[in-house]
């Protein structure tokens, strides 16, 4: 039987001690957290509350974005190592650039894929905008040659292409099948967040993440996969547009449990 867990990501979200954050995110029914490497003199105690806790963690990586790209391998190789030094369940990794080459883009694949190896802490690669997954189109050739297992985001892609990506369905379909990783955040034609996605006018966008999703869901699942992550990622400011009576902390916050509660009620026949 596959496992879904929910992830809360750290971004925005955490403005206290790790204690209190991972208390918060116990108490809202959450299974871990998502979160970049911690500062070197708090991940003792990053460590020691998530296992009082009995958290699952996620690593992010997502700094690397110098323009050169020998000095861009160089960091994006050592932030990986250092993130594999927690054991993290698996690395989210935003990889590459949009500007750099299809061979350059590749060379970052296959050093993720060496350090995974050497550290058996699988890495997925994020679709996000700016990396070398920044769009469907781009990203299915570095699927078809280098199969790396994907964090998919398709809020971005629906966002670059300025569409829901009606037309781009053999492309959507490589990317559904590499999926090991949901990042669970609606994006319409105009952004890569929608304000509320309990609106009327985002209920298209949020079918279609849903129809996404589902798929991805089933897939693992036909597959044999043992645990599907999913992170609810609904983001802060400016990601957030500041137009309600909300504090947009809280905001966030709950834009991201009500998101976790849905999908715990439509996947629980798949669990």
């Amino acid at each position: 039987m596959m496992r879904i867990s929910y992830f809360c990501t750290t971004w925005g979200q955490k403005n206290e001690s790790w204690d209190a954050f991972f208390r918060k995110v116990k108490d809202a029914g959450y299974d871990g957290v998502e979160t970049s490497l911690p500062p070197t003199d708090e991940q003792e105690d990053f460590l020691d509350n998530l296992s009082k806790h009995q958290l699952y963690f996620i690593g992010q990586h997502w700094e690397t974005s110098t323009a050169d790209f020998e000095a861009h391998k160089a960091e994006y190789t050592a932030r990986l190592k250092a993130l594999t030094e927690l054991k993290p369940l698996f690395i989210n990794s935003h990889t590459g650039k949009d500007h750099f080459n299809f061979e350059q883009n590749v060379a970052l694949l296959q050093i993720a894929s060496w350090i995974s190896h050497e550290s058996g802490i699988p890495v997925f690669h994020e679709t996000h905008r700016g990396r070398f997954a920044f769009a469907a189109h781009i990203t299915k050739p570095y699927l078809e040659l280098a199969h790396p297992d994907l964090t998919l985001d398709v809020s971005h892609w629906c966002n670059v292409a300025e569409s829901l990506l009606q037309d781009q369905t053999s492309a959507l379909n490589v990317a559904i099948d590499h999926t090991r990783h949901i990042h669970a955040r609606v994006g319409f034609e105009q952004g890569p967040q929608v304000p509320d996605f309990t609106l009327p006018q985002y209920q298209a966008a949020l079918q279609f993440h849903f129809e996404c999703w589902d798929r991805v869901v089933i897939m693992n699942k036909n597959k044999g996969t043992e645990l599907l992550p999913i992170t609810t990622e609904f983001g802060p400011p400016p990601y957030m547009q500041v137009n309600s009576t909300l504090d947009p902390t809280e905001k966030q916050w709950k834009l991201n449990t009500d998101l976790m509660n849905l999908l715990k009620k439509r996947y629980i026949a798949q669990t």
